[in-house]
């Protein structure tokens, strides 16, 4: 068995930034790279809001230059993914594909949470090229421009609020005939002039063309009429699913199965164990608070095995 002083499962802005911090600490991690090397940058196009990049940059070099500057100072990277972990005695051990077993004698996990998707055949084809989970990261790419929003809830109340502050309309489709929301939330999205509701309905084909989405056909629920509508872009905010299915209940989680962290700190349910980035933030999401709490996962990783 490989034996480790730090693994850091998870190659996000999160696992990448914690890489950087603990190799610069002298604690050789090795980083795990997962089913998704990168994270969620890597399907996004131009990111515009990760500070020291004024001119912007495109997601996968944001996450390649991270990858670079943590190798530089040491940072081992492995091309598997963790499928068991066993928390339950130091070192810990982590179960790899292939049977592949590690022992680290502290953890830090960046997994990331992975988007809700409608689950149409064309919809992964076009994430980045019109179809979006983030209104926060992309809404500024629809200046004047026409955006729909699949959801009902807190989230999706939000992101379309967001998007009014670039887009010329905003439409928000919802398979009820009421919203999911907040009552507060409820009121400043159907109080708001940009955005208009599209009840009772759900989006059953994604069109487009050489430049990504240009349509939608959308099913009313009650009738089954479906009707063809021009748009620049579909934005998705029906939840994220935060990926921790490889702990089997080892850790904490919390009612929505995200890592619970203890305080201000990225310390979770188990002494050694670390958690940053989306899999413990369902609020954020966004690459510079992921980034940062990536940070504070290394120094806490790094006093505790100086103790």
């Amino acid at each position: 068995m490989e034996k480790r002083q730090l693994v850091i499962i998870g190659t996000g802005p999160a696992g990448l930034t914690s890489a950087i911090y603990a190799s610069r600490a002298e604690l050789k991690p090795l980083v795990i790279e997962g089913f998704q090397p990168g994270g969620q940058l890597t399907t996004t196009t131009e990111v515009d809001n990760f500070p020291g990049f004024p001119n912007g940059l495109q997601g996968p070099q944001l996450m390649s230059n991270m990858k670079q500057q943590a190798e530089r100072f040491g940072t081992e990277f492995l091309q598997t993914q963790v499928n068991e972990i066993d928390l339950s005695k130091r070192p810990f051990t982590l179960t790899c594909e292939g049977g592949q077993q590690i022992s680290a004698e502290a953890v830090i996990i960046s997994t990331g949470a992975s988007a809700k998707y409608l689950g149409l055949p064309e919809e992964a084809g076009l994430i980045g090229r019109g179809v979006s989970a983030c209104a926060t990261c992309d809404g500024f790419f629809y200046k004047d421009k026409i955006a729909y929003m699949v959801g009902g809830g807190d989230t999706a109340a939000e992101e379309a609020l967001f998007l009014t502050k670039f887009a010329k309309r905003v439409y928000l489709v919802h398979r009820r005939d009421e919203l999911r929301a907040s009552k507060p939330m409820q009121k400043l999205v159907l109080e708001n002039d940009k955005i208009e509701m599209v009840w009772n309905s759900e989006v059953v084909e994604i069109l487009s063309n050489m430049q990504g989405v240009n349509a939608l056909k959308i099913k009313n629920i009650k009738s089954g009429e479906v009707t063809e509508h021009a748009t620049d872009g579909l934005f998705v905010a029906i939840g994220h699913n935060p990926n921790t299915e490889f702990l089997k209940g080892q850790l904490k989680l919390d009612e929505e199965g995200f890592i619970a962290t203890e305080g201000k700190h990225p310390d979770t349910s188990v002494s050694g164990v670390f958690a940053c980035g989306d899999v413990q933030d369902p609020y954020y999401r966004q690459a510079i608070s992921a980034a940062g709490s990536g940070c504070q996962a290394a120094i806490r990783a790094e006093r505790f095995l100086s103790n």
